[in-house]
């Protein structure tokens, strides 16, 4: 191969710390919009109008598409790290790596049983590109990622829009399956709930992804991923201090006009059918941009002493992913939900951050007690297991 790394090479704790960076955002991101049941307590106070309003915006600007995206990308560069390291052994990892994504759709059916908005599924489904695209050249990786991030599809909305004025687009797909799937959140029939969310709750999620952007922008970030672990950029980061240095510029000076411009697009287009495939592309790319100065900045703060200690308590985290990303979409249906608890009604935004928090800490101690007796958590060994059973 073109581009080897040692057989037995230790883990890269960066990566798992980074990793376990982009679940507890999405763990707070979840926690405030109730598991993708947005229904709140009425907040007669100003005060806690103001700071559920803050707590809102501050999380959603910082990790809002961004932790996804990292997550995206990290799971491009593990598809290397596998794939090379059976090439190593003269092996062929793209069937095995069919197989695991076969076995990730059924995780990922799993875990939307209980939450109508997993990922998993999409990344089953989208995971096949790595399969085409992993004996190309850089050159041909890098340019066809390039090509689905700016989104082909919505410029082509955009300018057939832009050229019949009178064109009206029609409402969403994913709408009415968004509507049938709600009420069920709400009730306490837990089984009932399953069923919507495996039907019009998994349509919904992936109708969204497609409507909003996602299957084209998650292609490209896995194969950047994949890249990325081809060049190594992960693996000596000193070597590589001056790409994340220019990582981070390019991505802070794309990043300011890309969010000024997504505030004023509104504006600048009154045609909906106009406005609304325009506001996917430029979110695409603002997203993309901070999710580069965030995972530069990760890196950098990695390898400073006193910063390092801290983000090193993030590698367990991050090596049991799976199974936090599972777990946190158990308990948190089960706090906000109908069947449960249904906190809904009394936790704001606010006290379901703190909600976020607590159980981020949770599962934070949870995995440096498994791992201490266990190499992988329950859910990536059983998920290992079963990829290499009629080996």
């Amino acid at each position: 191969m073109e581009h080897e790394m040692p057989l037995k090479s230790p883990r890269i704790e960066v990566v798992d710390a980074l990793r376990g960076f982009a679940v507890m955002a999405i763990m707070f991101l979840h926690n405030i919009e109730h598991f993708n049941f947005y229904e709140f307590p009425e907040v007669t106070s100003d005060f806690m109008k103001s700071l559920d309003k803050g707590v809102w915006d501050t999380l959603f600007f910082l990790f809002g598409g961004k932790a996804y995206a990292i997550f995206s990308l990290l799971f491009g560069f593990s598809f290397f790290i596998q794939y090379n390291n059976q090439a190593r052994k003269g092996k062929d990892f793209r069937l095995r790596f069919l197989w695991r994504l076969c076995l990730l759709f059924v995780i990922g059916c799993f875990n939307g049983a209980f939450f109508p908005g997993d990922i998993l599924v999409l990344y089953a489904i989208i995971g096949v590109v790595l399969i085409l695209v992993c004996r190309w050249s850089d050159r041909a990786v890098l340019i066809v990622a390039v090509i689905l991030m700016l989104q082909p599809v919505e410029w082509g909305k955009f300018f057939y829009a832009m050229l019949h004025p009178d064109y009206m687009a029609s409402a969403e797909q994913w709408l009415v399956h968004h509507r049938k799937m709600y009420p069920f959140l709400s009730q306490p029939d837990f089984w009932e709930m399953v069923k919507s969310n495996l039907w019009d709750g998994q349509l919904f999620s992936i109708l969204w992804g497609w409507s909003y952007g996602r299957f084209f922008q998650t292609a490209s970030l896995f194969m950047l991923g994949m890249l990325i672990g081809r060049k190594q950029l992960f693996v000596n980061l000193a070597e590589h201090r001056t790409f994340w240095q220019r990582t981070f510029l390019i991505g802070l000076i794309c990043f300011i006009p890309l969010y000024y411009l997504s505030l004023s697009l509104p504006d600048l287009l009154t045609n909906r059918s106009m406005l609304t495939p325009m506001n996917t592309i430029v979110s695409s790319f603002r997203n993309f941009s901070f999710m580069c100065v965030l995972v530069s900045v990760f890196v950098f703060l990695w390898q400073q002493a006193t910063s390092h200690k801290i983000l090193y308590g993030l590698v367990p985290y991050g090596k049991m992913s799976l199974t936090n990303y599972l777990s946190q979409s158990i308990i948190g249906s089960f706090i906000y939900f109908g069947y449960g608890l249904g906190l809904y009604k009394y936790l704001g935004v606010t006290a379901s951050f703190g909600v976020g928090v607590l159980l981020f800490i949770l599962q934070l101690g949870f995995c440096h007690w498994w791992l201490k007796n266990h190499k992988q958590g329950p859910f990536e060994g059983a998920w290992r297991k079963a990829t290499w059973i009629c080996s």
